[in-house]
């Protein structure tokens, strides 16, 4: 089993399952309510091939017109799919081991696309820093999840964070309504971020945005003379932290206060997740808060 597939996280993921909050658009005997009645098959749209698909579905004349495989997408097909925004930049890379934010979240995007794809649903995955850096279409194939894991483990930290205008271009590429999951540490400005969350809520898309932050990042416990590193520039500067300490906490504060606010405002569900805390533990409470506050 691929190293991000870890089997602890796994099976209690999949045991508490991830259901859509609200009516997503489609139809499958399964556990998601859908606005649509019957058992219709109705062709919905094209979407590209990945490999796993069911080649039954290929449409051979779109081919001889583009040369590219493409397949066929039935309404049943499009009940639940997951969207997985991945941040890659500079800033991720901080941390050690298992405690390094890009790490952590790549394990976590994998896991969630486990979950989702094990309950028979689909789900998309894009890595992004201020543009996208790799991308791949929504699928339910198990054989996506081997996609899905070499694409995270393929993809290198690299350049500043620019999430806002990259939301506003998922918007008019995710199409039907479905559940958006943001993983990043949100080095950005907020206003901008939210400005692309909110319209993906806007939309009807279920948002939840995870937070991923190293513990020094919120407590700043370093000593002695400290040469602090820019991640995402070529800046660097010495400094003793107990003497910024109090400024920084404050500023740290205010940040995650006005982060948390902006999300409630808008009915985004914002899940902080820090790197020392084991990622089952994590996503086990998450997915059980869901199942109390009645998502399921």
């Amino acid at each position: 089993m691929n190293r991000l597939l870890q089997t602890d996280i796994l099976s209690r993921a999949e045991a508490l399952g991830l259901a859509a909050r609200q009516v997503v658009e489609g139809l499958r005997v399964g556990d998601h309510k859908s606005p649509f009645r019957g058992f219709s098959v109705e062709f919905v749209q094209h979407r590209e091939y990945v490999p796993g698909d069911d080649i039954r579905h290929i449409d051979w004349k779109s081919y001889g017109r583009s040369e590219r495989y493409t397949i066929k997408q039935y309404e049943q097909e499009t009940n639940f799919i997951g969207h997985l925004l991945v941040d890659s930049s500079n800033s991720m890379r901080y941390g050690d081991g298992a405690q390094n934010k890009l790490e952590y979240a790549k394990l976590l995007a994998a896991s969630l696309a486990y979950t989702i794809i094990k309950q028979r649903d689909s789900v998309s995955l894009r890595m992004f820093d201020n543009q996208w850096r790799a991308e791949l279409p929504a699928s339910g194939s198990m054989i996506h999840i081997n996609a899905i894991c070499k694409t995270l483990e393929d993809t290198q930290a690299a350049a500043k964070t620019h999430i806002g205008p990259l939301l506003e271009k998922v918007v008019e590429q995710v199409g039907r309504k479905g559940l958006v999951f943001l993983i990043s540490d949100c080095f950005d400005d907020v206003d901008g971020l939210m400005a692309g969350l909110k319209q993906l809520r806007f939309r009807g898309h279920e948002v939840t945005l995870f937070h991923v932050l190293h513990r020094d990042e919120v407590d700043f416990p370093l000593e002695g003379n400290v040469r602090f590193i820019n991640l995402e520039g070529a800046d660097a500067l010495m400094a003793r932290p107990h003497l910024l300490k109090p400024a920084y906490l404050r500023a740290v504060n205010t940040y995650l206060e006005k982060l948390q606010r902006a999300c409630d405002g808008c009915r985004v569900e914002y899940v902080r997740m820090p790197t020392d805390r084991p990622l089952g533990a994590a996503l086990g409470e998450y997915l059980i808060r869901r199942l109390q506050m009645g998502k399921r």
